[in-house]
């Protein structure tokens, strides 16, 4: 049971993580190096924004609401434009040349949050702290685990319901298959594609932002988080998210029985699970249809 409730919560985290990153890729048809530098903008958002909520003695159980918002914010105050005036005009080039060029903005990126807030931890644990905690077997969890996993499922399932049951989601799926034909069907594809990007940028900021309670915030904190993602994504299937799901599940719960069995083998058993996934299906465990042009 131990097992399954460390499983389960890692679970939820990694698919926080890495969900921004297919939705972006799904669309775009871009690896984002630079998500883990948005994980962290949203990590250090949430703790500036409820770190002087809570000094300022306001509501503290409105400090989650406060979480959101930092997200969104940083998700969306900086993705769309860096998608509007740098990436729209690099869709034409090779793949490789927008990871590379995503790559130099998580470096740009990284810079810009020590400029920012310096390169002191940041503590904000009172959310963390504030529901208490329950027990399994004899072991003691705190209860924001809890608002972790649900937190996962929400998330999931929104974005399940927007893809197939909303107006909007229909039209990321159009241009998901063929974004030509869609343009030349009167979408709006510049559109879709900053909202799309800010919507992927806050993601990976929410994902932050409440880990942000769990961790000490510090310089680096997104270079760990863009290679899990990317190892989740990679096995998942680029761009499904039923996929990332899957891999997230199964990364999660191997990583527990690793940790509480063979704690030796913790550092390296994700990138194990991918590589074994990978031999077997090159393309992921979920794979979106590639369109060819004859």
């Amino acid at each position: 049971m131990v097992v399954l409730v460390d499983g389960i919560n890692y679970s939820a985290w990694l698919f926080l993580s890495a969900v921004g990153l297919t939705l972006i890729y799904g669309v775009m048809k871009i690896v984002n190096v630079a998500h883990g530098s948005f994980y962290a903008m949203g990590a250090y958002a949430a703790a500036s924004v409820v770190g002087y909520w809570t000094t300022n003695g306001f509501n503290p159980y409105l400090s989650y609401l406060a979480l959101v918002v930092a997200a969104v914010l940083a998700g969306f105050v900086v993705g769309p434009p860096i998608e509007r005036f740098l990436l729209r005009y690099q869709y034409e080039k090779d793949e490789v040349v927008i990871l590379l060029i995503t790559y130099g903005l998580f470096l740009i990126l990284e810079d810009v949050i020590k400029l920012i807030w310096g390169v002191n931890p940041y503590f904000v644990s009172e959310p963390y702290e504030l529901l208490g905690n329950f027990e399994i077997a004899e072991m003691s969890y705190p209860n924001y685990y809890l608002l972790m996993v649900g937190l996962a499922l929400v998330v999931g399932l929104m974005l399940l319901y927007v893809l197939n049951k909303t107006r909007f989601g229909r039209l990321l799926v159009s241009v998901i298959h063929d974004r030509e034909i869609s343009a030349a069907m009167g979408i709006d594809v510049g559109k879709i594609f900053v909202l799309t990007f800010g919507v992927g940028c806050s993601l990976a900021a929410l994902a932050g932002a409440f880990t942000a309670p769990t961790i000490s915030v510090t310089p680096g904190l997104g270079v760990e988080v863009i290679v899990l993602s990317f190892a989740v994504v990679v096995t998942g299937g680029l761009g499904s998210l039923p996929g990332v799901a899957l891999a997230a599940l199964i990364m999660g719960m191997v990583r527990a029985l690793c940790v509480h069995f063979a704690p030796q083998l913790e550092l390296f058993v994700i990138f194990s699970v991918m590589a074994l996934v990978l031999a077997f299906r090159p393309r992921g465990l979920y794979s979106l249809a590639e369109t060819r042009k004859i």
